[in-house]
This record gives C-alpha cells, sequence and structure tokens, in this order.
C-alpha cells in the first residue's frame, strides 16, 4: 500500500511537508506532548522554541521515527511516518538531515571521511563522484581545506560546520538543527546562522531549528512556534510574535526571570520550612 497521496506539480507546492494532528505523546506518567497541531511549510525555515523541557527535541525524533507517538498524525512529504515499515522509514530519513547540538562527527575519521560516510553507505557512487560531492559540501560550509583535519583538530564552531556537512550530505529535502548555536563565539555563531539561511535557500530545503537564541534564530526564521506544556501556543512571522501580548510568548521573548512561568518551583510555604524541628 501506497502511503503517499496523489500530488501534481500544481498541488504540491501548496501542501506543507510536515502535518501534524492531534499529536500525544507520554513518557511513564508525564504528558510531554498534548494533542498538538502543527504545519510546516516547504522551503522555508521554522523556528521551534520554548521553554527547557517543553519537548520540542521529542517533536523531532517523532517526526524522525525515532520515537511513536500515543496517539495522533504525523506526515511527512504525504506519508504517515508511524505506520511506515523499518525499511520504508529508513528510506525516509535518507531525506533527513540532523544536525544535533553536540555535532556527533566520528572522532576516529577525518573530516572528509565523516562527509563522505552517508554517501558510502547509502548509495552505489563511485569512489571518485563521492570525492567530488564531499569536497563541494566542505567547499559550501567553507572547510575544504580542513577535510584531512580529525574532529579534535577543529574548533566548536568548525566541527559544528563540519557535522552540517555531513548532514547535507546526501541532499535532504528536511534539515533539523537541534540547538545549533549553543556554545558557540558571536563569529561562529554568525557564520552558522548564515549558513542554515543561505544553504536552505540555495538547496530548496525545509528547515526547523529548536533553538534557545532567541534574537538570533528569529533573524533567519520564515515562521516561529512557541511551545509550551505540549502544546504550541502561538505561530507566526517573526514580526507577528515580536507585536505578541500572550503573556507566555512575552516572558520568553523578553527573557523574564518571572511570570507564566514561575521563578520558584511549587513548595510549602517558606514559613512552615523554616519553622521545621529536627
Amino acid at each position: 500500500m501506497n502511503d503517499r497521496p496523489p500530488s501534481t506539480p500544481e498541488n504540491a507546492p501548496r501542501l506543507p511537508l510536515i502535518r501534524i494532528r492531534g499529536l500525544t505523546f507520554r513518557r511513564g506518567r508525564t504528558l510531554v506532548l498534548n494533542n498538538l497541531n502543527l504545519d510546516i511549510r516547504r522551503q522555508g525555515i521554522t523556528a521551534l522554541i520554548g521553554p527547557s523541557g517543553c519537548g520540542k527535541t521529542t517533536l523531532l525524533r517523532i517526526i524522525t521515527g525515532q520515537l511513536r507517538p500515543h496517539r495522533g498524525s504525523v506526515q511527512v512529504d504525504g506519508v504517515e511516518v508511524s505506520r511506515l515499515p523499518r525499511k520504508q522509514l529508513l528510506e525516509l530519513r535518507k531525506r533527513m538531515g540532523m544536525l544535533f547540538q553536540n555535532g556527533a562527527l566520528f572522532s576516529d575519521l577525518s573530516v572528509f571521511d565523516n562527509v563522505a560516510f552517508p554517501l558510502r553507505e547509502h548509495t552505489g557512487l563511485s569512489k571518485d563522484l563521492i570525492h567530488i560531492l564531499v569536497l563541494l559540501k566542505l567547499q559550501a560550509v567553507g572547510l575544504r581545506g580542513a577535510h584531512d583535519l580529525n574532529p579534535e583538530q577543529l574548533s566548536g564552531g568548525m566541527a559544528r560546520r563540519a557535522a552540517m556537512a555531513r548532514a547535507m550530505a546526501m541532499d535532504p529535502m528536511l534539515m533539523m538543527y537541534d540547538e545549533p548555536f549553543t556554545g558557540q563565539d558571536p563569529i561562529s555563531m554568525g557564520m552558522l546562522l548564515s549558513l542554515v539561511q543561505r544553504l536552505n535557500h540555495l538547496l530548496g530545503m525545509t528547515s526547523i531549528v529548536v533553538s534557545h537564541d532567541i534574537q538570533e534564530v528569529l533573524s533567519i526564521a520564515d515562521d516561529v512556534c512557541i511551545l509550551s506544556d505540549g502544546r504550541i501556543i502561538e505561530q507566526g512571522t517573526p514580526e507577528l510574535l515580536r507585536r505578541s501580548k500572550t503573556p507566555l510568548v512575552r516572558q520568553f521573548l523578553d527573557a523574564a526571570p518571572d511570570g507564566p512561568v514561575p521563578f520558584h518551583y511549587t513548595a510549602s510555604s517558606l514559613e512552615r520550612d523554616l519553622a521545621w524541628e529536627s
């Protein structure tokens, strides 16, 4: 059975690349995602932001089929991810790229071999063609001259860019970035922001960026989704979100220490705790 709905060149661009409806996911008794609805449009950059622990990375793992939802629908390019047999899921994943927070480069492989790895594993391309493709990917991220270095010889920003080249090796339709700017100095962050935006445009990809670097990610995003309590509480362009009056949105964008997300963890009264008897 083919899970992909029929599409034509006329209607395909108008359909969202990712369509999520009624998504619910639990970890034990903890409700992580609660009846979540979300569309990710094609060939744009969507920023997914929200308080720590609100389910952003979990959502990426569900989109890639690493986790299965307890209820709801997750479609990627018209395919219901959770219903795919393993073989078809692996084929779908070849069309996805993932940049992990720590880069996750293979420490015993050179930069060149890290980028070549998915091409060698998943294609039947010749050695010469793989050599050309790897150098082109490294050129795109400014690291062609570092192709023979090992990961421990790279700075943090260079390692992140090498990981980006590897994630793009298979020319994915969808790129996902999980906290790509964490721990970067201003120059490295500027390079990464420029790369995410430029490569998304040049390659016609769809990108999802999970980040706590609010102002930076808003500068490149086409759409912004704010996630809290397992739901999308507000979605729109960066300009629309900046004008939002929703208290939680304002607290998050303004980095206010107290508000709907309280500074104090729930506790009994201070007087009661101070009056305890040993």
